[in-house]
């Protein structure tokens, strides 16, 4: 089992410090300005949370890609109970046995727990850089991240889930290495 509540702090943290005259901003996921990037975070924090419970239905079944996600009014209040639903989900050590399903895919739920994870450390660096927010991801969970991502850098079809990994220079800081497995450039910048 992976405790979620530090990283789910730092997410949190970030997404209160994020001014509203940033929402039209853009992050390091070019299709997403931080309007779209908080509302995938509420969106998946419901998914992942549902896929910790065992409670399939269109959280875990709608593939991420099905829209264009956006914040609703009282976007904060919402994340902030859901990361904290997402915690606690996880913390339940069912959680954690059998298979389960988020974006419509069946994976073993120990898989599904990492991906969640590796969700709040990948985006939360991408939400930290297109604010202009210092970011120090919690480092057990940046490490889960880096062995998820690392596992699959040789995938062909891995595409389709991360993007391409990105070349960074030998000895990079973990968080950059983590960075530039999940398809982004460590030096991105609006």
């Amino acid at each position: 089992m992976i405790d979620f509540a530090a990283q789910a702090r730092v997410v949190a943290r970030l997404a209160e410090n994020t001014a509203e005259g940033q929402l039209a901003a853009p992050t390091p996921c070019e299709e997403y300005a931080v309007r779209h990037l908080l509302g995938h975070l509420v969106g998946l924090t419901a998914a992942f949370r549902d896929a910790a419970r065992k409670d399939l239905g269109p959280t875990t079944s709608t593939p991420p890609d099905a829209g264009l996600p956006d914040v609703e009014t009282g976007w904060r209040e919402t994340l902030e109970r859901r990361l904290g639903e997402l915690v606690a989900a996880w913390r339940a050590p069912e959680a954690w046995e059998g298979e389960t399903q988020v974006g419509g895919v069946t994976l073993p739920a120990a898989v599904v727990g990492r991906f969640a994870l590796d969700e709040l450390v990948v985006h939360g660096w991408d939400l930290a850089r297109a604010t202009g927010q210092e970011y120090a991801p919690d480092g057990p969970a940046l490490d889960v991240s880096y062995a998820l991502l690392a596992a699959s850098a040789d995938d062909p079809g891995r595409g389709t889930i991360f993007g391409y990994p990105v070349p960074v220079a030998q000895g990079a800081p973990l968080l950059d290495r983590v960075v530039a497995l999940s398809g982004r450039r460590p030096d991105w910048t609006p």
